[in-house]
């Protein structure tokens, strides 16, 4: 499997503070939280209406979208790429039932 997701969390990490006139990444971040949250939605909302569209194409560009503004919400939270990681590995091998049953 690729760790490209890996490689792009520490890119933004690496961003983070940076020149916001010279990084996307940089920008986004100091605009705080609730902009990144924001943001994170938009790209989520393009992602179904390409989904709902059958735009495959489309579907895959916002899913991209959709993956780099979600590390920039974690990285503006203070969560890590790996805390992430680590609750998914938590969860592997549970059934989507049995995993939400335990969270009530």
């Amino acid at each position: 499997m690729s760790d490209v997701l890996e490689r792009l969390f520490a890119t933004i990490e690496a961003r983070a503070g940076g020149d916001a006139g010279k990084s996307h990444t940089a920008a986004m971040l100091a605009r705080g939280p609730a902009k990144c949250a924001e943001k994170f939605g938009e790209e989520a909302v393009e992602a179904i209406v390409s989904a709902a569209q059958g735009d495959r194409e489309g579907l895959v560009s916002e899913a991209a979208d959709v993956l780099y503004h979600l590390q920039v919400m974690l990285k503006s939270g203070n969560v890590s790429w790996g805390d992430v990681l680590s609750e998914l590995e938590r969860r592997e091998g549970r059934s989507g039932i049995e995993e939400k049953a335990s969270r009530v």
